[in-house]
């Protein structure tokens, strides 16, 4: 019973990530759970208070070092904390003001974003080839890495690379930049898009040949911000919101860096 009572929560839960954002697991210290027992938790890959929240009693128990007494606390307070019911609008501008943005490498960017790349949500960046979007995805895959006081989202980063693109060469560069150590990578993952052209044959030779995503409608609404590159000179590139439900349509510059993604005003 206890296994078919967590399954409808757990639904629930997922869309409840998909509108706020994970939070941290070292919120639970707030709800008084010892900092000890929270290494526990993610040392078991529990490192989201909804991780907690959604699980079972049985899975928390097989924990070493959790009792049956402690694994009843942790689940109450965490459900204390995620919420399972109807919301108010405060409430939820409340829980996004706790979410956590991932930095892109680039200020500009950065500030572009509102912050960086937004947890709990899916961002595409599409564009032509040598646009940046790869080079974006490998500094995101060290970034989110990051303690959360560096841009970062104490993570780890799944990468799908499905065009043969990934290079570990540029992790180590990027690494190097934030000093971290090489060795210790986990998984990141991220969202890119190619562009195909849509030439409108009956303005004749004189139309424009607009560029678009790929994927139409499907990927449209399968992501949350949609982000547009287009090339700028020598290694400047530009981003333009193309599609988002809180930011204002704007652009700015940055610059493909040795050490990845960064600004304009840092190459030498």
């Amino acid at each position: 019973m206890a296994s078919q009572e967590s399954e409808v929560p757990q639904e629930e839960g997922e869309e409840e990530l998909q509108i706020s954002g994970p939070l941290l697991i070292n919120k639970l210290q707030e709800a008084g759970i010892h900092a000890q027992d929270i290494k526990k938790l993610a040392d078991a890959g529990f490192h989201t208070v909804e991780s907690v929240a959604y699980t079972s009693k049985k899975n928390l128990i097989s924990i070493k070092g959790i009792s049956e007494q402690k694994a009843e606390k942790f689940l109450a307070e965490a459900q204390k904390i995620v919420p399972l019911g109807f919301q108010s609008a405060t409430e939820v501008h409340a829980r996004r003001s706790e979410l956590v943005h991932i930095t892109t490498g680039s200020k500009n960017l950065d500030t572009l974003l509102g912050g960086g790349i937004e947890t709990g949500s899916i961002t595409e960046f599409f564009g032509e080839f040598r646009t940046g979007k790869s080079q974006i995805c490998h500094t995101i895959a060290v970034t989110c890495q990051l303690p959360v006081d560096m841009g970062g989202g104490e993570g780890k980063c799944l990468y799908i690379d499905t065009e043969g693109t990934f290079r570990p060469v540029r992790l180590l560069a990027v690494a190097e930049r934030y000093g971290l150590n090489g060795e210790e990578f986990g998984i990141a993952v991220v969202f890119s898009n190619q562009v195909m052209s849509t030439p409108d044959a009956a303005a004749g030779p004189y139309a424009s040949n607009e560029k678009k995503p790929i994927g139409g409608n499907i990927l449209a609404h399968a992501s949350t911000t949609r982000l547009q590159l287009k090339k700028g000179r020598a290694n400047t590139r530009i981003c333009k919101i193309y599609d988002s439900p809180c930011l204002p349509e704007s652009e700015t510059s940055f610059a493909i860096l040795q050490s990845g993604i960064g600004d304009p005003e840092e190459e030498e």
